[in-house]
């Protein structure tokens, strides 16, 4: 608490408010805080880390310093041909050249004064085989990070979502998990995945969780670690009720803590980092087609709390908010996981559907897109299938990817199947007919479907969508499947089916922002002292999703191109200093 200061009775005062503790809120505290502000972080709910935590952790920032190190080498030209090409006119949006220029600069920043080791994924293609396009070298990531570093603090750190670890355990995309799925195949991922399992027990044992953090869990510890090393105050269960606005000035918020409304006052700035409105029903219903008139039927995976908080509070003060996106949400396929508590995780699929061996089809036993693609190209080619209710479809499985890959949030091989189908999550039935009835699918269409998938699969073609021939769809598959990587047979009895719905990862649609983060008003005049971050400023990708990470990697580089700002420092190509 010693960078919030008393400014009289019944309120504080400190330099910078953020509100919100995800990645990108925690970098703008970061990078202030180490340059002599006094911050704090106030947090609505009793868990730091908001989506970020939970998520896969993985930043796309082109020109990274990771990359370049590597010898991969590319002038501004080269990302900025992409998103022209995926992007169209948001190519032209002034933040889109800050995020570019800022970006490398935020990685190399973060590794040298605070706790981020990075990771590459110099191997990560972007989604789209377009004009600009990279097979590699635009994604970075955090390391695994020791929990117990924290302290005491680790048992604020919002936990990963249960149904996609290992009895709570993460596992590390990309090798780390490739050895999993292996672990029966190859002794030497037998052995990894041993040790890895004896670490995690003896980690529950003596610390009740496990300390070897990973994804995106690994980067807001990291993020967390380096705020307390430089003094920020880290309040929990601190909601904003309303912004101080004084003679056309931010000059602080009210927080409700523990019962009572507690004003800060904030010199030089409020940062709003609340998460975007995921969880709005109101905003849902009124920008998301298939959401419905309620709201109800959009189903994210981003944490219950983000429900629009920082939009509501900024619009009070006269901000305004873009709707005009190719889409208000981040879409992302999710299946409705049943809970032992009675409750429901909205499940995201982001590693199953490109696994050979899987299909999805709409009810009428159909196949509607290249499954291996993007998840929000999956969600977007589901919203243009013709229903009269609500989309969704069926993620379709034989027997033999099921214990390979598993099927949602069922694991595969050894876990068991059982709770799953006693709650209706999991169908399985002996044959595909069988499993068309129990799911409501045309039987004869579903049999013909899988038939005409099987005959292309086998000589590893997809005539009807190109499956496994871009370089995403391949990384996204099993390198060892021959001949296609993403293209396997579904012939193995019992076949089994998971119902997906349209969901996101969070949102886009945001407020109105500048190239330094300042929000705008109806005029698109900033409104002094007043910041936007991550979820809360609309995409810098114009509604659309070009590449992994393309949230965490423009929300950290405007939370330092913010923290540098408000220290009063020059941001790359821009001429404006802080006032």
């Amino acid at each position: 608490m010693d960078a919030i200061a008393r400014s009289g009775e019944g309120s504080m005062s400190c330099d910078v408010l953020v509100l919100g503790s995800g990645a990108a809120g925690l970098t703008a505290a970061v990078v202030a805080a180490h340059h002599g502000l006094k911050v704090v972080v106030a947090e609505k709910s009793s868990w730091f880390g908001g989506t970020s935590a939970i998520s896969g952790g993985w930043l796309w920032i082109p020109r990274n310093p990771l990359a370049v190190n590597a010898g991969i080498n590319e002038d501004l030209e080269g990302p900025l041909t992409y998103l022209r090409s995926e992007i169209g006119n948001g190519a032209g949006d002034p933040r889109v050249q800050s995020f570019l220029a800022n970006g490398p600069q935020m990685v190399s920043f973060l590794a040298t004064h605070a706790e981020l080791e990075w990771i590459d994924g110099n191997r990560i293609p972007d989604f789209h085989d377009t004009p600009g396009s990279s097979r590699g070298g635009r994604s970075v990531s955090a390391a695994p990070f020791d929990g117990r570093r924290l302290g005491s603090l680790i048992g604020r750190l919002r936990p990963p979502l249960r149904e996609a670890t290992i009895w709570g355990m993460a596992v590390q995309g990309g090798a780390e998990m490739s050895h999993f799925f292996n672990a029966s195949r190859s002794l030497t991922s037998s052995l990894i995945v041993a040790r890895r399992l004896a670490r995690f027990a003896w980690h529950r044992l003596r610390h009740g969780r496990d300390m070897h953090l990973v994804n995106g869990n690994a980067l807001v510890a990291r993020l967390l670690r380096s705020a307390l090393d430089k003094g920020v105050a880290l309040l929990p269960e601190a909601p904003a009720t309303r912004l101080i606005l004084e003679q056309g000035r931010l000059a602080g918020a009210v927080l409700h803590v523990k019962g009572t409304s507690l004003p800060i006052r904030a010199a030089r700035g409020v940062v709003l980092a609340t998460g975007g409105f995921p969880h709005d029903p109101a905003r849902l219903a009124a920008l998301v087609t298939h959401a419905g008139p309620q709201g109800f039927h959009h189903h994210s995976a981003a944490p219950r709390t983000n429900t629009g908080d920082g939009l509501r509070l900024a619009e009070a003060v006269g901000a305004h908010l873009r709707y005009d996106l190719a889409s208000a949400t981040a879409m992302a396929p999710v299946s409705l996981a049943p809970r032992s508590d009675g409750g429901v995780t909205n499940f995201p699929h982001l590693v199953d559907r490109a696994k050979p061996g899987f299909i999805a089809v709409t009810p009428d036993g159909r196949r509607f897109v290249n499954e291996a693609d993007s998840y929000y190209d999956f969600i977007s080619a589901l919203g243009a299938t013709p229903t009269e209710a609500a989309p969704y479809c069926w993620l379709i499985a034989d027997d033999r990817a099921r214990r390979r890959w598993g099927i949602g949030a069922v694991k595969p091989f050894p876990f068991p199947l059982r709770p799953w189908q006693r709650s209706g999550y999991l169908r399985s039935a002996p044959s595909l007919a069988e499993l068309a009835a129990l799911c409501g699918i045309d039987p004869a269409e579903l049999v013909a479907t899988v038939n005409q998938f099987n005959e292309a699969a086998l000589r590893g073609e997809d005539p009807l969508f190109g499956r496994g021939s871009s370089p995403y769809n391949r990384i996204q598959g099993d390198a060892l499947n021959r001949p296609n990587p993403s293209l396997g047979l579904l012939e193995r009895a019992p076949f089994h089916a998971v119902r997906i719905v349209p969901g996101s990862l969070g949102t886009f649609a945001g407020l109105k922002t500048d190239a330094l983060a300042r929000v705008l008003d109806g005029e698109d005049k900033p409104i002094h002292g007043l910041f936007a971050v991550g979820n809360d400023m609309s995409s810098v990708m114009n509604g659309r999703y070009p590449s992994g990470g393309i949230t965490l990697g423009p929300g950290m580089t405007f939370g330092f191109v913010v923290g540098r700002h408000l220290s009063g420092l020059p941001v790359i190509g821009i001429e404006e200093t802080y006032e």
